[in-house]
């Protein structure tokens, strides 16, 4: 009998395989990057160079998967001023004061993070930071990741002095006089203004998300589903030599020659590396409710967001049919309630739907939901990917920005995480960084609390809240099952991927708010140590 190139011991399993679901204290064995043997039989295939990791109660887990992330866009574009801390207009001057203060002449200001909460409601412009910039070039990306606000020198700089026209809806937000504003919103706008500003070169960027993606590892992350690929990402992902996460990637298909897109993307699906691979294509039917760019059945507050991002949905429809026939997962943006119907129609009409091996679509986000669509996910096979921690934007008494915009009959459904899980869906839970922290600790505690752990806010639909077990399946099983890969991950047992995740408390039973803190013992990998001793 051959031996084991790992053994650990002394762990108590949450094995989320449905052949021995009860945690027990028992030993894993791990021979080429593959689980097996779980149980009493692990210990005879211990052997004179055998690693021994004793887990000491630790409680070991199948590796966490982030569900929705952005490390690449994330480390490389969200880059400056942290401006996630201002909580106002004053302390977003004061922050770019500072930021003026450090620069050169000349230099750009950039900031990230901002939340249109810091507005207090008032509309957002330039001109109420454009004194404190002392005519430097700014782009301030807000936190969603949809907007960004630009200063007179930056626009001057894009060459941009009115409205625009955008195959996608994407918007250069203007005064009665047609003068801009500053505001930019969605992909097509800020990307004009955004391309301006100087980056490292390809070296540096590598280093920094190897960087983070070491960071990730120790708050016990093995993977992560990475929802875009663009610019000279690819390069940049192929230049990382032994990555600490597995990472799958979906390129962007949006608005416009969308054949020719479709054409490349089919072409480009399957390409990998160590650790890494091609997987799904991203698409975005709707943007953000504060931006005003979601797809909602009813306007908003302000007579806004009442239409997809495709200026033609039926062109949306099409293509994802185009990738279901090619057998390519689609994964949609869809944060508004029309939004997701269209969605969910899109794939109920998918030419596969209904056929041994379907594709395994996806919509990502889902902020508000009718109830009666609730149970078309289950129906149509449709994982529901949701971020938690979003539920920081808002608040339990409906006076945050998000809230307002909705009104209070869709912000009483919001981020239905319970629902959805109880019809029997698909739910992956992801983080959507640098939106929101990585850590997948906080991703599960909040998921129990519907509260950022450590704070006193009141929870935001604590009936939504899941149990500790959906969280934890959301980033493991469900997690698996949402990529096809249930029989090769998202579990403890035999054949199964070593990669692991260990607890200094159990993350079903420990108070959420304690298991925000917990110690990661250790993150393996393909059965090699990432994280911990």
């Amino acid at each position: 009998m051959s031996t084991a190139d790992a053994l650990l011991t002394g762990a108590v399993l949450r094995t989320l395989d449905p052949a021995r679901p009860e945690s027990e204290s028992a030993d894993v064995a791990v021979k080429d990057g593959t689980i097996v043997a779980v149980g009493p039989d692990a210990a005879d295939w211990r052997g004179p160079a055998t690693v021994v990791h004793d887990l000491a109660g630790a409680t070991l887990t199948p590796g966490l998967v982030d569900g929705h992330m952005h490390p690449v866009l994330g480390a490389t574009s969200f880059t400056g001023v942290d401006l996630s801390g201002c909580r106002d207009v004053t302390a977003l001057r004061a922050a770019l004061a500072g930021a003026v203060r450090e620069a050169g002449r000349g230099e750009w200001i950039s900031g990230f993070g901002l939340d249109h909460n810091t507005f207090a409601g008032q509309p957002i412009s330039n001109t109420l930071i454009e004194d404190v910039l002392e005519g430097l070039p700014a782009v301030l990306v807000l936190y969603d990741g949809h907007s960004a606000l630009a200063s007179d020198a930056a626009l001057r700089a894009a060459g941009i002095d009115g409205p625009r026209d955008f195959a996608s809806r994407s918007e250069i937000v203007c005064d009665p006089a047609g003068r801009p504003t500053g505001l930019l919103l969605e992909d097509g706008a800020v990307r004009l203004v955004q391309r301006l500003i100087p980056i490292p070169d390809l070296a540096q960027r590598r280093s920094k998300v190897r960087e983070l993606l070491h960071a990730m590892a120790a708050t016990g992350l093995t993977g992560g589903h990475v929802m875009d690929l663009n610019g000279d990402a690819l390069e940049l992902v192929s230049g990382l030599e032994e990555l600490p996460l597995r990472l799958r990637f979906a390129p962007w298909a949006m608005p416009g020659e969308i054949d020719g897109q479709i054409d490349e993307l089919i072409a480009q699906h399957g390409t990998s590396g160590r650790r890494w691979s091609i997987d799904a294509v991203k698409f975005f039917i709707d943007g953000t409710v504060e931006g005003g760019t979601a797809w909602l059945e009813h306007a908003d507050c302000h007579g806004q967001s009442k239409d997809s991002f495709w200026r033609d949905p039926a062109e949306y429809t099409r293509a994802v049919h185009r990738l279901d026939a090619a057998g390519i997962q689609s994964a949609t943006h869809a944060i508004g309630d029309a939004g997701v119907r269209h969605a969910l129609d899109t794939i109920a009409g998918a030419p596969g739907r209904g056929r041994a091996g379907a594709v395994r679509h996806r919509i990502e986000h889902i902020e508000t939901l009718p109830y009666e669509q609730i149970k078309r996910f289950a129906e149509l096979g449709v994982a529901a990917s949701m971020q938690p921690t979003h539920t920081a934007y808002t608040k339990a008494d409906h006076s945050d920005e998000w809230s307002q915009r909705v009104g209070a009959e869709r912000a009483a459904r919001a981020w239905c995480c319970r629902d959805l899980r109880d019809s029997g869906a698909t739910l992956v839970l992801g983080s959507d960084w640098p939106i929101a922290h990585f850590d997948p600790r906080q991703v599960l505690a909040t998921a129990r609390l519907r509260r950022l752990p450590g704070t006193d806010t009141a929870p935001v639909l604590p009936g939504q809240a899941l149990t500790g077990l959906m969280a934890l399946e959301g980033m493991t099983s469900h997690a698996a099952y949402a990529t096809g890969q249930e029989h090769r991950a998202g579990r403890i047992a035999p054949g199964h991927r070593a990669d692991l995740t260990a607890f200094a408390v159990d993350p079903v039973t420990a108070a959420p708010d304690e298991l925000a803190d917990a110690p990661i013992r250790l993150t393996m990998l393909d059965g090699t140590v990432t994280h911990g001793n």
